[in-house]
C-alpha cells in the first residue's frame, strides 16, 4: 500500500494512512496498512488516519456541543471542577493544568506560575463508575445539557471502538495475534477531553521575560495512544529528530494519533512517544490587521490500557535486548503522572 506523508520536515515524517484498507481491505491490504500504522509509531510517534470510520458529521456535532459547553458561565463551569487524579473527570479552568514532562509537583507549580497554559478543558470518563462520577451540567430543565451528555457518551464509545481497532492494527504489524490487546482495551478506561483555547491578544505571545508563551506546553502523552480531532486553526507542533518543532497542519476529516509514554514503555521503547505542544496559531489572511487570535477548539481521546492490567513488555520487543522496565499497573502509572500535572 502506497502511503502519503502528512508531515515531512527536519527528518520528521508522519504518514497519512488510509485506514479503510485495514478495516475492510483484503488480507494483503490489511497487513500493509497495519505495518504502516506500526511504522509510523516507531518512526515518528505520530500518524494521521483518513477513512477511519467516524463520520465527519459526528465530529462536527461534537465540536458544536463542545463550543456551547465552554460558552456557559464561568460559575456553571467551575461547579463541575476536576476533583482527583484517580477519577480524572471534570472541568479545568484556564491556568490550572500545566502539561509538561516534569514529574515533581513543585517543579510543575513553578512552571505553571511563570508560563500558564492558555486553555480550559472538560474531562469525561466512562460512565459506569459510581465512585468517580462524570461532572455533567445539571440536565433538569436544560435540554442543551441533556443533548451534550448524550452526544459525549456516544462519542466516548465510538472512540473506544477505534482505539481497539488501532491497537489490533499495531498487533498485526508486530506479528503477534491480532486480538492480543483486546483484553487490555475492552473496559474503556479512557478519557474524552474537550479543549477550548480562548481568543487572546497577539501581544500575549510576545513576552518580555524571554520565556515562550504557549497554548499548551511541550509534553508527551501518558497513556497508550491519543486520538486528536483538530479544528482548522492549527497550532499543534511535533518535535522533530533535529530538535525543532514542526507544524502538524490540520487535514480535513483526518485524526492525528500519537503514541503515549505507556505504550512506549509497553513496547520496550520500540515505539516512540514524541513530544509536542500547542503554540501561537500559524498566520491566516483573515487575521491580518487584527490584534487578537480567535478561539481554537480541539477534542482529544486519551486511550489507556485497562487500569487493573499490569503492563509488561510486549512479546517480540525484548527477546534480544531484555526488558527495560519492570511491570506496572496501568492505573497506578496514570495516577502518578496526573498527580504531578494538576
Amino acid at each position: 500500500m502506497a502511503v502519503d506523508s502528512a508531515v515531512a520536515k527536519d527528518d520528521l515524517v508522519i504518514p497519512l494512512i488510509d485506514f479503510s484498507q485495514y478495516l475492510s481491505g483484503d488480507a494483503a491490504a490489511k497487513k500493509s496498512a497495519a505495518q504502516a500504522v506500526l511504522g509510523g509509531f516507531q518512526g515518528a510517534g505520530f500518524i494521521y488516519l483518513k477513512n477511519h470510520g467516524i463520520p465527519a458529521s459526528t465530529v462536527s456535532n461534537v465540536f458544536a456541543h463542545s463550543a456551547k459547553f465552554f460558552a456557559r458561565s464561568q460559575e456553571q463551569k467551575d461547579a463541575l471542577a476536576w476533583y482527583s487524579p484517580e477519577a480524572n473527570r471534570g472541568y479545568t479552568a484556564q491556568g490550572r493544568e500545566k502539561v509538561t514532562d516534569l514529574e515533581e509537583h513543585g517543579d510543575v507549580e513553578a512552571l505553571r506560575q511563570s508560563v500558564p497554559d492558555l486553555k480550559e478543558s472538560l474531562e469525561i470518563g466512562r460512565e459506569d463508575e459510581p465512585d468517580m462520577p462524570n461532572m455533567w451540567p445539571p440536565t433538569e430543565g436544560d435540554e442543551a445539557a441533556k443533548q451534550f451528555k448524550q452526544v459525549m457518551l456516544n462519542f466516548h464509545n465510538t472512540c473506544k471502538e477505534l482505539h481497539m481497532q488501532v491497537m489490533r492494527a499495531i498487533a498485526l504489524g508486530m506479528g503477534i495475534n491480532e486480538s492480543w490487546f483486546d483484553g487490555f482495551t475492552d473496559v474503556g478506561d479512557n478519557t474524552l477531553r474537550l479543549l477550548h483555547y480562548p481568543g487572546v491578544s497577539k501581544s500575549v505571545f510576545k513576552r518580555s521575560d524571554g520565556q515562550e508563551q504557549v497554548r499548551a506546553g511541550e509534553h508527551s502523552d501518558y497513556g497508550s495512544i491519543t486520538l486528536l480531532f483538530q479544528d482548522s486553526r492549527g497550532g499543534l507542533q511535533v518535535r522533530s529528530p533535529k530538535g525543532t518543532f514542526v507544524d502538524a497542519t490540520p487535514i480535513p476529516d483526518t485524526i492525528v494519533i500519537n503514541a503515549g509514554d505507556l505504550l512506549s514503555r509497553w513496547s520496550n521503547d520500540t515505539i516512540k512517544s514524541t513530544k509536542h505542544r500547542v503554540v501561537e496559531p500559524p498566520p491566516k489572511k483573515e487575521d491580518d490587521g487584527s490584534d487578537s487570535y480567535p478561539p481554537r477548539y480541539s477534542v482529544a481521546y486519551f486511550c489507556n490500557p485497562n487500569f487493573e492490567r499490569t503492563i509488561e513488555a510486549i512479546p517480540g520487543t525484548y527477546e534480544e535486548t531484555g526488558k527495560k522496565y519492570e511491570g506496572i499497573k496501568s492505573g497506578d502509572y496514570l495516577v502518578r503522572r496526573l498527580t504531578a500535572t494538576y
